[in-house]
């Protein structure tokens, strides 16, 4: 039997108690470090969610701290909760710094209010540190934000078609029905909504094609270039490459 794409991603429950349980503790960890966060956007059919996998586990190795992976649902359960939205955005310190960051990145938001508040919550969620955002537009939504890492993924036609199929347990001819229709839908949605090219490589500080990269040799990749470039010294090991080796 032919499997959703629901399917292949843990439960929203499992991942909403691992974030909230991460929060308490960062809570209670006295000056804590500023931490980055990462956004994945992908075409559709590449391995965005299994990159997200393999590129928690090696943060967390290289840093000690839990990140949690943040897709559509998560999201919007995080933005339909209400006692966890006014959470999230005190997370950033105060209400009028929450404000002040939600003004500076939206003055050009869509009409379309259920994506608008599904964003609204994206930024405070990067802004937080720790998190991978995977599609939505999270590259555009947090482009401004300094702690943010923004990377995507390509491939062929073919390999993203053969990808999903195989992912999902379908035929082939189905699959490249789905990755046809998806591809157009995505593109336009992001560009109705955020009136921007999510194709555009201006956004991105690294696009790897999945088709000849494996996800754990993209993911070493990604944290090779986090570890490196952020500037607060003392939150990843000295040597990131290590983390990456001893986990495979």
């Amino acid at each position: 039997m032919p499997k959703t794409y629901d399917s292949l991603i843990p439960s929203i429950e499992l991942r909403e108690r691992a974030w909230l349980q991460a929060r308490e503790r960062l809570a209670h960890t006295r000056q804590a470090p500023t931490f980055p966060s990462v956004t994945i956007s992908r075409e559709y059919g590449c391995e965005g969610y299994p990159l997200a996998q393999h590129l928690k586990r090696l943060l967390e190795e290289a840093s000690g701290k839990p990140w949690t992976i943040f897709d559509k649902a998560l999201v919007d359960k995080v933005a339909s909760d209400e006692q966890l939205s006014r959470e999230l955005l005190s997370h950033l310190g105060d209400e009028s710094h929450a404000q002040d960051v939600l003004r500076t990145h939206f003055g050009y938001l869509t009409h379309d209010d259920a994506y608008a508040k599904l964003v609204k919550h994206i930024v405070p969620i990067a802004a937080g540190g720790c998190a991978i955002i995977v599609g939505r537009g999270g590259a555009i939504a947090c482009q401004d934000l300094k702690n943010c890492f923004h990377f995507r993924l390509v491939g062929s036609f073919a390999f993203r078609s053969s990808t999903l199929a195989r992912r999902l347990e379908l035929p082939l001819a189905e699959a490249e029905e789905m990755v046809r229709t998806q591809s157009k839908l995505r593109e336009k949605f992001i560009s109705q909504c955020l009136h921007e090219d999510i194709t555009s490589t201006r956004w991105y500080h690294a696009v790897f094609n999945n088709e000849r990269q494996s996800v754990e040799t993209i993911a070493q990749a990604c944290l090779r270039m986090i570890a490196c470039e952020w500037p607060t010294k003392g939150i990843f090991k000295p040597d990131p490459m290590h983390a990456s080796i001893s986990g495979r």
